[in-house]
């Protein structure tokens, strides 16, 4: 199976799937010489783990990452670095229902198609168990932007109809501000008021055997001019992949986005300025990106999320043979991804960002 590695120079290749012996990552490209905390690693992992609240899967997983090499004292060697995650807390029997059944709109009948065989415990390679592996990888990108003073932070900001609209990322301190908001309740929305409509909304999806979706924001500060690689590479084309690589994204937009469409160019162009020590713009519709390369603003886009496709609902399907069957989801699954999918989105992000940082340390002499 080929589309397990993102990155050119910072590498990503993860293995594993949902019920087998367990999850990782292979990280190559990563420079000698990072200080890397590993509690900084679980921390985010900790963030994305099942079993966190009641709003989210009850599967039982620690996520406790394993350093298996490219690591000695603390400090990346330059070598590959590998990770192990177990699983822990596996229930095939919960899927045996399945095993001849395609769930819809679901890859069991993708996969079983294009391969011939799936591995249908938990969506096999296609669940997304398999996120902890980039989760994991993604925390050292984090550590390794950091040093050139980047930071990268996501949020709920949309729980089916309940909106969070006019967030602003002024500066480190208000992103903070937004961050401390958003990690101090289950959903991970960065206005309390709205996080309890969403919390609640999700409870009442919960019981009725039903899942819903949402957008989760995201914004990359003190990003450096230069970032991208046109014209097939571009940052924004290299973010959209990294997002819709993610279980579940359906749609991913940048600056203005689709919004973009419907102004005119005099409304949605972004006027340069000196402010004495910089070139900046007065507005960032263009969302920290233009021709493909970072400009030197905020890097803002959203991501949005459909329900999950399992539900306990009953629902009409086929089986292997094109037999009408009925399928009905059991076991334990997210009634909504987001909260969870707050520290894959931060991940992906990083995971770009450290390639194309790299990457441009060779753009000229």
């Amino acid at each position: 199976m080929a589309g397990n590695t993102i990155g050119t120079v910072f590498r990503v290749t993860t293995f594993g799937e949902s019920h087998g012996a367990g999850i990782g990552a292979v990280i190559d490209g990563c420079p000698a010489g990072l200080i890397l905390s590993i509690d900084k690693m679980q921390a985010d992992l900790d963030r994305r783990r099942p079993g966190q609240s009641h709003i989210t899967t009850q599967r039982k997983e620690s996520d406790t990452v394993q350093l298996l090499s490219g690591v000695f004292n603390g400090v990346t060697t330059g070598t590959p670095i590998s990770l192990f995650i177990p699983n822990e807390d596996q229930r095939s029997k919960d899927y045996a229902h399945i095993e001849d059944a395609f769930r819809p709109s679901h890859a069991d009948f993708t996969y079983q198609q294009k391969y011939g065989l799936r591995d249908y415990r938990g969506g096999g390679r296609s669940s997304a168990r398999t996120t902890a592996a980039v989760v994991a990888a993604g925390a050292i990108a984090k550590q390794l932007i950091a040093q050139h003073r980047m930071q990268i932070a996501a949020f709920v900001t949309h729980v089916g109809e309940i909106e969070m609209e006019g967030i602003q990322f002024q500066s480190l301190d208000n992103l903070q501000d937004l961050v401390t908001i958003a990690e101090s309740n289950i959903v991970r929305c960065p206005d309390a008021q709205l996080a309890a409509s969403m919390i609640a909304l999700i409870e009442s999806i919960r019981k009725e055997g039903d899942t819903i979706g949402g957008i989760i924001t995201g914004v990359i500060k003190n990003c450096p001019v230069g970032l991208g690689e046109p014209l097939f590479d571009k940052l924004q084309a290299d973010l959209a992949k990294a997002m819709f690589s993610i279980n579940a994204v359906h749609g991913f937009e940048y600056g203005s986005g689709f919004a973009g469409a419907t102004k005119k160019g005099s409304e949605n162009n972004d006027v340069f300025f000196n402010d004495g020590e910089r070139i900046l713009t007065r507005t960032n519709y263009s969302g920290g990106i233009q021709g493909g390369i970072s400009n030197g603003m905020d890097i803002n886009f959203r991501v949005a999320f459909k329900p999950v496709a399992t539900i306990v609902q009953a629902q009409e399907s086929v089986n292997a043979r094109g037999e009408s069957v009925t399928v009905q989801g059991r076991g334990r699954h997210d009634p909504c991804v987001l909260p969870r999918a707050v520290p894959i989105v931060e991940a992906m992000a990083a995971i770009v960002i450290a390639d194309h940082l790299l990457r441009d340390r060779g753009a000229r002499v």
